[in-house]
Parts: C-alpha cells; structure tokens; sequence
C-alpha cells in the first residue's frame, strides 16, 4: 500500500506523541495542488465510489478512507493507473478524523454502505457521536452528508435522527434503482456488493443532510426500529440462503 503515491498512511503512534499530521490544513496546497472541493468516502471498502467519483468529477478531490489496506488497494491502484490525480486514499481509523483534517476544509462526505451496527449506537457512523466529529470538518455554510445504505434500519435511524435534531434534509430518497433517472449519480456509480444486493431485490436508500443545526445538546433519537431481517441471520444460514 505504502508504495503507491496515492495513498497516506500516518504511524498512529506519532499522533499520540503529540505530533501534526502534517497535511492537515493543507490538502489543497500540498497534496492536490488545487483549490477544488475535497469530498470523502468514509469505510470506502474497494474504493470503487471514491475512483467513480472521481472519474465524473474532475473539477473535484476525492480521498476514500480505511482502516483495511487490502480493500483499499483495488481502488488505489485502479485511480493510480488511470492517472486521476484528484483522488487519494487516506489508511486510519474513522474515529480520528480531526486529526488528519482542519476545520472547514472538507466539502462533503460520502458514507456509501456502511455496517448498521444495530446493536451498539455509538458505533453507528450516523449516530450524533460521528456527526458532531464530521460538522467540525465539514464546510459551515454548505458541507453535506450522503448517506447511501442498503439497510432500511440505518436509514431510518438516521432519517429519525435528523428530524429529532432539526437538520436539513436536502434529499430523502427510498429504493433509489426504481426512483431515480439512470444518469444520476445515485445510479451510476455501483459497487460490486450493491450489485448483488440490487440483484436479489434489496432496496437502496439515500439521504443528504446539512449539519448546521447540530449541536452539543443534539441526541440520537430513543425510538424503536425494526432491525434489518437479512442481517439477523448468522454467518453460515445467510450463506445457505446466498445471502453472503
């Protein structure tokens, strides 16, 4: 991984020895060489919506985030080969986040598929916990959260969320496959899990929210939520089932 020019891997123990990041204020100038937006995907898996992103908008910086290298290293080496330098990919843990970016720097931030954690709250990368750390970053008067899930209980968490703390729900849209136009961004870009989901007739959800009206009294919302059936299943039953 280290030795593609697209990707930053920071030793988390120099962090916690008090040292900056040293791109941290400095994406523009100092990695991409431009002013563009800077958009992530958090949990970017194979990083095939940060490369697809990045290939429609040129104009855009893309960094996808993990903390698995081996996923990462699909799209990191697909983005390096097609020569698109407005993308790159960042190794660390999502919860550290501030410490690789400065206030205001981040435009948007995709979360495309990400694990429910219907069990654990915190863990949860919609939960008010992930928010609060996501508005430090994003821009004040126009960064915007995109939420795009397979799992009808995040989705619903989330959605709860926005409405129990007031924040703008720029667009809520269900089974986005039958609900949006082919040439969407939505529906052009799909990675390869999407697909098996879509193909066994699993719907996609998206929302996108501005976090402007979230603050240090912000709660996630104490509501019931059917869990998600397909997940319920363990590992060997789902794969009975083709469910894996």
């Amino acid at each position: 991984m280290a030795a593609l020019p697209n990707v930053l891997e920071y030793p988390f123990g120099v962090l916690r020895e008090g040292a900056a990041f040293p791109y941290k204020g400095r994406w523009h100038s100092e990695v991409f060489g431009n002013n563009n937006p800077i958009i992530l995907e958090l949990g970017c898996g194979r990083g095939e919506y940060t490369v697809g992103l990045g290939r429609l908008y040129p104009d855009k910086n893309f960094i996808g985030i993990d903390i698995k290298g081996n996923r990462m290293w699909t799209g990191a080496t697909t983005a390096h080969r097609e020569g698109l330098d407005n993308v790159r990919f960042l190794r660390t843990h999502i919860e550290m986040l501030t410490e690789f970016f400065a206030h205001e720097e981040v435009a948007e931030i995709w979360i495309t598929f990400p694990d429910p954690q219907m069990k654990k709250v915190r863990k949860r990368l919609t939960s008010v916990r992930f928010l609060q750390m996501y508005k430090s970053i994003l821009d004040t008067d126009s960064g915007v959260l995109h939420l795009k899930s397979d799992s009808p209980f995040l989705y619903t968490f989330t959605k709860a969320l926005a409405e129990h703390n007031g924040l703008t729900i720029i667009e809520d849209i269900q089974d986005i496959h039958n609900n949006v136009p082919e040439d969407s961004v939505l529906r052009m870009i799909r990675t390869y899990y999407e697909s098996q989901w879509v193909n066994r007739g699993l719907t996609i959800n998206y929302l996108a929210l501005r976090l402007d009206n979230l603050s240090e009294a912000s709660t996630d919302p104490d509501i019931e939520i059917e869990h998600d059936s397909y997940r319920s299943y363990g590992r060997q039953r789902r794969s009975e089932i083709n469910l894996l």
